[in-house]
């Protein structure tokens, strides 16, 4: 069994409690259900026109940013797209564009969620943290502040292409929300940071074991949305989700500490290729 609350708060420190972390892109998932009677009422000159409308609004540019969609299986929804874009203007106009097309009447939103790709840095945190109260650096000094801060430029530099990846072309996304534990018995955020940097590490772990299976862009969405993180899985096929998953629920962290929204699970279907899954067929 995973060690109690009771003795980890006996390692606590004082060091600051709160972690470094590092932004980049902003993220938004929508997920729709589409109204195939009314669809199919229409003939198909104007079926093949509003798809070929819908497909390049939603076509990645240099200028808009990248949008991806996926085919949901179960009665969630139909359809989800999942934009990276640069900032919340830049997604908020990727929404008033597919609203000016003739597509959307046809979609009926069931969920989304809004996050920015995050990338926490706990061992970093802690490092940093201890080196500077060892030489006596008062927390939030001047001084302090100016280490955080060059710290965090280069640890941004180093991390660019995490911050600011591509959407992966994987067949299957798996995407859910999750939070840690904030209540009478367990809650994450009591912790000392140097545990929960430990517990970090080795639920970080897990993950390392799954690289060139998965995927991996954990979001952060505390202020945003209803929970405190996304995560999206990529993978060639989805069997490895659950391998994933399940494993990680056997770690400290996840045991004691996680809670779990829905998981959302697609499959990629190319823009380019949606007027075939408007004829009701799955492109390959």
């Amino acid at each position: 069994m995973a060690p109690s609350n009771t003795g980890v708060q006996a390692v606590s420190t004082d060091l600051p409690a709160v972690p470094l972390t590092l932004e980049g892109l902003s993220v938004l998932h929508q997920m729709f259900r589409f109204h195939w009677p009314e669809w199919r009422r229409l003939d198909p000159a104007s079926q093949e026109r509003i798809a070929s409308e819908a497909a390049a609004a939603l076509t990645p540019s240099e200028e808009t940013g990248q949008t991806a969609l996926y085919s949901l299986l179960g009665h969630k929804g139909d359809l989800m797209l999942v934009h990276f874009r640069d900032t919340f203007d830049d997604l908020n106009a990727a929404e008033l564009q597919l609203n000016r097309t003739g597509l959307k009447e046809y979609l009926k939103p069931t969920h989304s969620y809004l996050s920015v790709i995050e990338l926490g840095l706990y061992d970093s945190s802690v490092k940093l943290f201890r080196q500077l109260t060892e030489r006596g650096v008062v927390p939030l000094s001047e001084e302090w502040n100016r280490e955080v801060q060059e710290t965090m430029e280069r640890q941004r530099q180093a991390m660019h292409p995490r911050l600011y990846p591509k959407i992966p072309d994987s067949r299957y996304l798996c995407f859910y929300p999750m939070d840690r534990k904030r209540g009478e018995d367990k809650n994450w955020y009591t912790l000392p940071i140097e545990e929960r940097q430990r517990q970090m590490e080795e639920h970080g772990a897990v993950g390392r074991r799954y690289a060139g299976k998965v995927q991996q862009i954990i979001t952060g969405s505390i202020g945003f949305d209803d929970w405190e993180w996304g995560v999206d899985l990529f993978a060639p096929e989805p069997l490895v989700f659950k391998k994933l998953i399940y494993e990680m629920r056997f770690d400290q962290v996840s045991a004691e500490y996680a809670a779990f929204g829905q998981f959302f699970v697609g499959l990629r279907v190319p823009l380019v290729k949606l007027g075939e899954w408007l004829e009701g067929k799955l492109p390959m």
